[in-house]
């Protein structure tokens, strides 16, 4: 296998009778999106990959598809958390894209629109987001998934220009070298599935895409562990993929400790009426419902939610903590769903509104999110809380 880097950009890979040309691009530059372009019409490969799933390619190519979203389906299923990192996201990458003027994913949909037009087949390399994003949360501890919302959130906050001069020293290898290494020591698990599973996954794709030449377009920090898949696989390595789209069963801790919980709380409240009596129990039941239910209903009027859904975020909190199946966030989110529906406005200016902190608190579809994730944080703060302080009453 030989490998010769033609620029900063652009790397080629020669095996055999195939030739492989990667071009490692930043997701938000102009000159990325112009490259890419360039360098398929002048190449004519006969398959271009593109660092795409099907799904977002849609959504590239049907920004409204926002509309068709059913806020009320998807708390009802437990994917408000999903669909929140989804939306976070989203709105690290518009803003940026915002600050230089381009859209993000638009070299992607260069790439794409230039094969069409030069009658050349394309292949979407890349796994499927969903899938990425439910494995990174399998894989985290309750303090990854903690971390992971905080850079999530924190990116939901950003409002620091980037010129354009940071987005092209980006596709220099030794800065997303260094930006990799801080990944890794910050979120292991996290650098696990979204660079180096994903590394394996799309130099399958692409080594095993049909056609003598191709021309790979891939953001520049997946470029060096794609070189060593596919020099792995010129020399005999699987190219099997299939059990990189398996998503972990939940930990065997996360499945209990919705059920440990409210055992916990029951035995203390038995092992308070044996030791002082029915008056203990009841002291130890009336500071459940105060602290747990108190601090959902903060975590809602942090987000101001609607009044009723606070209230009812007091109320509800310490019986959902008390029953697996349902949690505090699911009440207060088809609540504030059904008092605050979303207009049809909401629906078309999401993709919009979620480039700035005002707007993705505004909206009422990522409010109604906000209202959900807040009311659960404090319910699962309050469980905490409240758990160790019932002990201290037994003693």
């Amino acid at each position: 296998m030989l490998v010769t880097e033609i620029s900063d950009t652009i790397t080629k890979i020669e095996i055999d009778d195939k030739e492989i040309i990667i071009i490692g691009t930043a997701h938000v530059s102009k000159e990325s999106a112009e490259e890419v372009s360039q360098t398929i019409r002048e190449e004519k490969p006969d398959n271009v990959c593109v660092e795409i799933d099907a799904a977002r390619y849609k959504s590239l190519q049907s920004p409204n598809s926002w509309k068709d979203l059913d806020i009320f389906k998807v708390i009802k299923k437990k994917q408000g958390f999903l669909l929140l990192a989804n939306l976070a996201l989203s709105s690290f990458q518009k803003k940026i894209g915002k600050s230089l003027d381009i859209k993000p994913g638009e070299e992607m949909k260069a790439a794409i629109d230039t094969a069409l037009s030069e009658g050349i087949p394309f292949t979407f390399a890349d796994r499927d987001i969903q899938i990425t994003l439910k494995k990174a949360w399998r894989k985290s501890s309750l303090w990854g998934k903690n971390k992971l919302f905080a850079v999530l959130f924190g990116n939901v906050f950003f409002s620091e220009k980037i010129s354009d001069t940071d987005i092209e020293n980006m596709k220099k290898k030794s800065e997303l070298d260094g930006m990799m290494s801080e990944l890794a020591n910050f979120l292991p698990s996290i650098k696990e599935v979204l660079i180096d599973e994903r590394d394996k996954f799309l130099a399958s794709k692409i080594y095993t895409a049909s056609g003598k030449k191709i021309i790979a377009v891939v953001g520049a920090g997946h470029v060096p562990g794609m070189i060593n898949w596919i020099e792995k696989f010129s020399t005999g390595e699987d190219t099997n993929i299939d059990s990189l789209n398996e998503i972990p069963p939940p930990k065997k801790i996360s499945k209990m400790l919705p059920f440990l919980i409210p055992v916990a709380v029951i035995a203390l409240f038995v092992a308070g009426f044996f030791k002082s009596g029915i008056d203990t129990s009841l002291t130890m039941m009336m500071w459940w419902v105060i602290i747990n239910g108190s601090l959902a209903a903060l975590g809602s009027l942090i987000a101001m939610a609607h009044p009723l859904t606070i209230i009812a975020a007091f109320f509800a909190a310490p019986i959902t903590t008390m029953n697996p199946t349902i949690g505090v966030g699911m009440v207060t989110g088809l609540l504030e769903t059904v008092l605050r529906k979303p207009k049809v406005a909401d629906f078309e200016k999401l993709s919009e509104d979620i480039a700035s902190l005002k707007g993705f608190w505004k909206n009422r579809i990522t409010h109604i999110l906000i209202v959900f994730f807040l009311s659960s944080i404090g319910s699962i703060i309050g469980t905490f809380v409240a758990i160790p302080y019932l002990t201290s009453l037994l003693s």
